[in-house]
This record gives C-alpha cells, structure tokens and sequence, in this order.
C-alpha cells in the first residue's frame, strides 16, 4: 500500500510530502470556484515527484460547463489523475447518478490521457450509486483501518481519515507501479 494525501484551499501551499508517494489537490468546485492555493499546491507535489491528481467537487446540473471549466482550470499533463468528488453539496443537493457518470465520461472525453476515477464515500457508494460507474477506478472515503474499506467493490484509492489532514492509501505495489497504472489508464 502506497501512502498519500488529498489537499484543498484549507491546507497549507507547503504540506508535508515526507512518506507519500501521491496527493490529490482539489481544483474546482461547481462552475465559479477555483481552489486559490492550485498553483504553488501543484508546484509542491511536482517538486516532490509525487503522482499528481486533481479533483473537481460535482454539483447537479450544467456538467458540459462544469467539466469544461475543470479542464480549464486542472493542469494538463498525461499521467495526472483526475477524479470527481461526488457527495452532498452545501445547499443540500447531489449531482444525480446519471448526472455523475455523464461528468465521468465526459472528463475521459475531455482529457483522453488522464485516466478519471470516482471519489465517494461509503454511504454513497452503497446506498446512493445505483450504477456502480467510477470511470478508471473508485477512490473510497471509509474511516476504518486503512486499506480496509468496508466495501466489496474493487477500489484503488482508500480515504481513511480526515484527522489531522485526508490522509489514503492506494493499492499499488510501488510509486512506480502507480504512475505506470495513471500514464496508462
């Protein structure tokens, strides 16, 4: 198991990239938010030689626009993950499950030589998803020991805490073997 973390505007440009070999960054949210710490977060994890993801918060609606302004905003580079973080909105609401897997696709259209998987939690992927859809691979949010989900769907990136930081594991025998998988998803 590969160690990582996942980061957003509330963490620091400057996290600790001492013992992972991976870091999600949050870039977008909706259609007018862009996380004001992309740039120099980016920087960190590309200085540090981690394999490099981004993710975009998923609202309902308008997801030609939303995937097009992730794109948009995302660096582009082959080999970067990109994921869609799917879950409860602030106003209540979540993207539809046909609304999530049109964004999946739509992003695997978009941006052909990045592979895109799925973030959920476990309440979502068992009692929300109806379709089972993660696009190249599902990313788990389950606090329990890490690397043990309580799901029996095949995952690659496990979120097992959110205490001090995101911290995952991804089920890959090295750094290596999880660039090779992003470069050729």
């Amino acid at each position: 198991m590969l160690r990582g973390i996942d980061v957003s505007a509330y963490q620091s440009s400057s996290y600790n990239t001492e013992g992972i070999s991976f870091v999600f960054i949050k870039a977008t949210e909706g259609r007018s938010y862009v996380n004001p710490r992309l740039t120099a977060q980016t920087k960190r994890a590309r200085d540090a030689g981690l394999v490099v993801g981004f993710y975009h918060f998923l609202w309902p609606g308008n997801l030609d626009a939303q995937a097009k302004y992730f794109v948009g905003k995302a660096p582009e580079k082959a080999g970067d993950i990109l994921a869609v973080d799917w879950e409860t909105t602030s106003d209540g609401t979540h993207a539809s499950n046909a609304q999530k897997d049109l964004f999946i696709r739509k992003l695997k259209e978009l941006r052909p030589n990045n592979p895109v998987i799925l973030y959920s939690n476990r309440h979502y992927w068992l009692n929300i998803d109806t379709t089972s859809y993660a696009g190249d691979a599902l990313w788990i949010a389950d606090y329990v020991t890490a690397g043990k989900p309580r799901i029996k769907a095949k995952w690659r990136f496990h979120q097992y805490t959110d205490d001090p930081l995101d911290k995952n594991v991804a089920d890959f025998p090295s750094k290596a073997a999880l660039r090779a998988w992003a470069e050729n998803a």
